[in-house]
Order: C-alpha cells, then structure tokens, then sequence
C-alpha cells in the first residue's frame, strides 16, 4: 500500500513537471550575432514553434521547406534558413494523417519572414474524434474534407513585430 502510494506520488510530480520544457539551443539575439542577415540576393525564413505544453514526448514536427526536410521543432524552438529570393513552399505531412499541407509564398531579397507552425484545425478534429472509433474516424474526415488546409500543420505568417517578441524566449532547434 505504501509502495503504491509512493509510486502515484512519484508520476504525479513527474506529470506536474511537463507543463513546459526548458530548450538548450541558442536564442534568437545570438543567432542573429552569429550569422548577421542574409546574404545579397537571399530572404531568411523562421519557422517557430511557441513554448507550451508539447505531450510527455514533445516528438520535434517534421516538414519541408522548397522539398528540403527540416526537422526537430519542438515546442519553444525555432528553425531558418536562408534561400534565394522567389516563390517558396512549406509541405508537412504525418505517417497516417490523411492529409497534406502545402503553403506557398514569396520572399523578397533581404527579407526575413517569419512563420508560427500550430496544430491544423483538422488535426485538432481528428484528435478530439480519436475514441470514436472507425465509424467517428472515418465521420470527422468526411466532415473535414472541406477545410482549407487538409494538412496536420498550420503555417502562419507573423508580422516582424509579433514575430520578434515570440521568438525572443525560443530557443534554435537541434
């Protein structure tokens, strides 16, 4: 009985302590130090990701950028990378998501552009269907098809002002 009790007490506080994780990478201040703005000709693009709680895994988010994998963002970190000025794409997709996200924009030499990557609103329906079995399974994805985004990641451009007071407590994903 005591054992039991003392096990219950040891996960609880092991639950408590995942509210949020501490990153160790550089912030975002440092980087820029390091790496001074993009090169003539070249656009910088941020993905990031807020801090929050990420499950008791907090598994880093996986997508591509122009067909390049980028992978390790987890919850309160962030990812750049520097390419030619032009049109540019993000895909993510998830081992047995249904669905694919593609989004395209344009960068300008010079420019940094800044985007948050969220849970898609189909994503967050599929989850809260989850115990619902087949039929519920296969019902929210009728219900869904029409979103916009069929994808399980969002990606949302910040302006710079928002974007530089978030990406301020992040730190670079490794």
């Amino acid at each position: 009985m005591l054992l039991r009790g003392l096990m219950l007490l040891v996960a609880a506080a092991l639950l408590c302590g995942c509210e949020t994780t501490a990153r160790s990478g550089l912030d975002y201040s440092e980087t820029l130090r390091k790496i001074g703005p993009p090169k003539s000709g070249q656009a910088r693009i941020v993905v990031l990701r807020e801090k929050g709680y990420g499950g008791l895994a907090d598994a880093g988010w996986g997508f591509k950028l122009d067909g390049m994998p980028h992978s390790g963002l987890k919850t309160g970190t962030y990812v750049y990378a520097d390419r030619p000025a032009g049109l540019h794409w993000f895909d993510a997709e998830e081992a047995g998501f249904p669905g694919v996200t593609h989004v395209e924009f344009n960068a300008r030499s010079g420019e940094t552009l800044f985007y948050v990557a969220r849970v898609s609103e189909r994503k967050n329906a599929v989850i809260a269907n989850a115990s619902t079995g087949l039929l519920g399974y296969g019902l929210t994805l009728a219900m869904t098809s029409g979103y916009k985004n069929q994808g399980p990641v969002d990606f949302l451009a910040l302006d710079e002002t928002a974007a530089r007071t978030t990406i301020a407590e992040l730190k670079l994903a490794e």
